[in-house]
């Protein structure tokens, strides 16, 4: 059974964010999406604990696992 993840709205947001392809630091990410860089860093934290987004060198990108269901409420991820 797949494990779901519940997004919240900053977690869309950066989401939709990342999904125009290009990796982003944590202050473009903020900036783009008007939030702070702490409320930005805990979604992206989240996001990459369930391995959503990957970071290299500081910037963050959608992490291609299953793009079909990027941008639901929820995300279902295998276990």
């Amino acid at each position: 059974m797949a494990n779901m993840v519940k997004l919240n709205k900053t977690d869309q947001l950066v989401i939709n964010a990342l999904k125009e392809g290009k990796e982003l630091t944590l202050q473009e990410i903020a900036d783009k999406i008007g939030e702070s860089p702490k409320k930005v860093f805990r979604s992206l934290r989240k996001l990459f604990e369930n391995e959503i987004v990957d970071t290299n060198a500081r910037k963050y990108r959608l992490s291609g696992k299953d793009p079909r269901s990027i941008g639901e409420d929820d995300v279902e991820l295998p276990e």
